[in-house]
């Protein structure tokens, strides 16, 4: 599900207000709504200028500090020294692409982990699936399983019968 664009204005006082929840935020605050998926926009309170990519560094340089975790010091150069247009706009179309690829990856795993799980669990369906035009036995309805499942019962109640009843008639004829 995907949610919608959450609209923050950043007034001269440093301070981030969340549109749709009428609430004062912090940066830790947009951070979490952006890793749970929503489209954050920040703007300028007074004269709407777009100041996310501002907030997003900021972000991103809030966690280096919080967790020593940063970008690698070759990216972080390199986007220093992408000081013209035509460098900055190549290695936003390569980080671009490659965290598409990224995400594709991710998908892909995803989806072969959900196809491992219906083969283990209804080999028979995911064959059926992988196969469409060969023909393979149908699948019992819950019915017919019910069926036989009393069937069995019938069958090994009837078998302890007989067992009781031969034994019952063995120890007669030692007796007699």
């Amino acid at each position: 599900m995907k949610i919608p664009e959450v609209l923050i204005r950043k007034y001269s006082d440093r301070r981030l207000y969340n549109t749709a929840t009428s609430r004062y935020v912090k940066l830790k605050d947009i951070a979490r709504l952006v890793r749970e998926g929503a489209d954050v926009r920040v703007v300028d309170g007074r004269t709407g200028k777009d100041l996310t990519h501002i907030i997003m560094t900021q972000i991103i340089v809030e966690d280096a500090k919080e967790r020593q975790i940063a970008l690698p010091l070759q990216l972080l150069t390199q986007i220093v020294r992408a000081s013209d247009k035509a460098t900055h706009d190549f290695l936003t179309w390569y980080l671009n692409n490659s965290l598409d690829l990224y995400q594709k990856a991710q998908n892909t795993v995803s989806t072969g982990l959900a196809e491992a799980k219906t083969a283990v669990s209804s080999p028979l369906e995911f064959m059926r699936n992988l196969l469409p035009g060969l023909p393979l036995p149908s699948t019992p309805e819950r019915g017919e399983v019910e069926k036989l499942r009393r069937r069995v019962e019938e069958l090994e109640a009837h078998l302890a019968q007989k067992k009781k009843t031969a034994r019952g008639s063995s120890t007669r004829k030692r007796r007699a």
